[in-house]
């Protein structure tokens, strides 16, 4: 059974929840899922594989997921690493992939990760603070899609999966 950290990086509860989907759908196809904030994390000796998810304000990826990736990158070059983005306050991320911002391009060549997917975002109507609350009258609502977290999920356990075989573990 694959040991699968889910970490993340979240200011509003968005990506957190995503993060909590993306770790029900690994657990659905048979993984043992942990899903943690990233800032509380120590450790990935227990983990055989690990998806970083870090919701972008302004293009920039979430401080605690940029910080865990440059602090882990030692660790996260051995296992299958996947990054995770989210944020667009519309249904773009369902229509098409969306390319990782650079900074998360460059995260991703640093600890060699297999793959990128973006995912909708969430703002709540009464968000405080700015841009936030002038983003929420145009653009609240939740576009979190469970179907594409799980069409992504299954396309990682495939690639889990034929990587355990070809090594014969």
């Amino acid at each position: 059974m694959t040991r699968l950290l889910v970490a993340f990086g979240s200011k509003r509860g968005g990506t957190a929840g995503l993060s909590a989907m993306i770790g029900d759908a690994f657990a659905d196809f048979g993984c043992d899922t942990t899903v943690l904030p990233a800032r509380d994390i120590t450790a990935l000796t227990d983990f055989d594989a690990v998806v970083v998810a870090g919701a972008l304000y302004a293009n920039r990826w979430h401080r605690d997921a940029r910080r865990f990736v440059r602090r882990n990158a030692e660790a996260l070059r051995k296992l299958p690493v996947w990054l995770v983005s989210t944020g667009p306050l519309d249904d773009s991320a369902t229509q098409r992939d969306i390319a990782p911002t650079g900074q998360v391009q460059t995260l991703l060549t640093k600890v060699g990760a297999r793959g990128h997917a973006t995912f909708g975002g969430r703002l709540s109507p009464n968000a405080k603070g700015f841009p936030a609350s002038a983003m929420a009258k145009t653009k609240a609502g939740d576009w979190r899609d469970g179907a594409h977290v799980r069409r992504w999920v299954a396309s990682v356990v495939e690639q889990l999966t034929a990587a355990r075989l070809t090594s014969g573990g």
